[in-house]
């Protein structure tokens, strides 16, 4: 096996001098909890997807569906369609509020969301929609849209490996959807570290999420440090979570922000190479975005075919022997316990993805990987297929 120093894992953040010097900047500041580097991480952000939309820092992407779905007053009673194919936040946050998610297949090329499935499964209890953006390739916007507007719901999307992804000719983040929630978690394609920021069209929306962000307080804690107005005066207007983003943290994605579009186009490059080195090998390539849109690249997730040598768990091991790391995205929500058992979901009721899942495996792809670290890696792979 190959020591720690020679092994190449499957992710690794792209940080440098300059995210660090920020964060240093701000802590010696003054401000270690949510602050002016927070509010203007938020402005930029907004900036980035084009002005005219309201955006709210926080804690993780997680905290940001909750928050969202808490907003547009899911509760008790409701259903929220989610698919099978994600990681298992983009569900429980349904529960968090009483709500139950309705699992559903997705797509066998691009692994998202089966909308054809999603209308399948609407009852007269369905409030809500949350798709997930997987791998970085976005689900359909027009179709998307189209779908809320015939059976009147709302839309929270998972956007959590979609940054900056162009879909029906707009980043996401720009549409008709009540909300779009963005990951900054450290395997991204951005980061805080942990963190996460929700985007969306409805000021009062915003407002009643960054009430919620910080217990309930009626005042934003930036705002309760400056100005005439007493720190020790505020109101406690519904019972709130702990969810703010730190100015440390968002120090660092206001860097990264400035650089986003270039590690996202590194991404592609490596994407680029990783197709044209696999072109013959007895694997699936992933899918790509159609013509005027883009992919982000977030994962880069092959699915083994029938004919290669060996089995997705076999291919992991053989690619870690040979000093690789590589992951799985996703188990499906149905093969966990939880999620099969308190929903009686089965095999049979979700076809394609349980057909898919034991042949996708995800290589590493992150925007500081060098030329020699993906010569590896493609070197790994069409010796362990060969």
């Amino acid at each position: 096996m190959p020591s720690v120093e020679e092994f190449l894992p499957f992710a690794l953040p792209d940080i440098g001098d300059e995210e660090i010097e920020a964060a240093v900047e701000a802590m010696r500041s003054g401000w270690l909890t949510s602050g002016p580097w927070a509010a203007a991480f938020e402005q930029e952000f907004a900036a980035f997807l084009g002005g005219d939309v309201h955006t709210v820092a926080l804690n993780s992407a997680t905290a940001g569906l909750h928050l969202a779905l808490e907003a547009v007053g899911i509760g008790p009673g409701d259903e929220v369609i989610v698919p099978t194919w994600t990681f298992t936040a983009t569900a429980e946050v349904v529960r968090y509020l009483g709500a139950d998610p309705v699992i559903v297949d997705i797509d066998a090329a691009t692994l998202n969301i089966d909308l054809n499935a999603a209308v399948d499964a609407i009852t007269p209890r369905t409030r809500a929609i949350m798709p997930v953006h997987f791998a970085g390739l976005a689900v359909d916007r027009l179709a998307l849209e189209t779908l809320a507007q015939e059976h009147e719901l709302t839309v929270i999307e998972d956007a959590a490996h979609s940054f900056p992804t162009l879909s029906g000719g707009a980043l996401v983040g720009r549409g008709k959807s009540q909300a779009v929630v963005f990951s900054f978690y450290a395997t991204k394609t951005m980061t805080t570290g942990e963190g996460g920021m929700v985007v969306t069209p409805d000021a009062q929306l915003a407002q009643r999420i960054r009430t919620m962000r910080l217990h309930g307080i009626s005042r934003d804690v930036f705002d309760r440090y400056r100005g005439n107005v007493p720190s020790w005066k505020y109101e406690v207007v519904a019972p709130g979570f702990k969810y703010n983003l730190t100015d440390p943290a968002a120090a660092m994605g206001r860097v990264q922000l400035r650089r986003v579009t270039a590690m996202r186009d590194r991404r592609a490059e490596i994407a680029a190479r990783y197709d044209e080195a696999f072109s013959d090998l007895p694997l699936d390539l992933p899918a790509h975005a159609l013509e005027g849109n883009s992919h982000a690249w977030h994962l880069y997730v092959l699915r083994l075919r029938d004919e290669a040598p060996l089995g997705r768990d076999a291919f992991i091991e053989a690619m870690a022997r040979a000093g690789v790391g590589c992951s799985v995205h996703f188990i499906p929500l149905h093969k966990h316990p939880y999620w099969r058992d308190a929903y009686s979901l089965d095999e049979a009721a979700l076809p394609v993805s349980s057909r898919e899942f034991p042949r996708v495996a995800s290589l590493p792809i992150f925007s500081s990987m060098t030329e020699v670290q993906v010569d590896r890696v493609i070197a790994a792979v069409r010796s362990v297929l060969r």
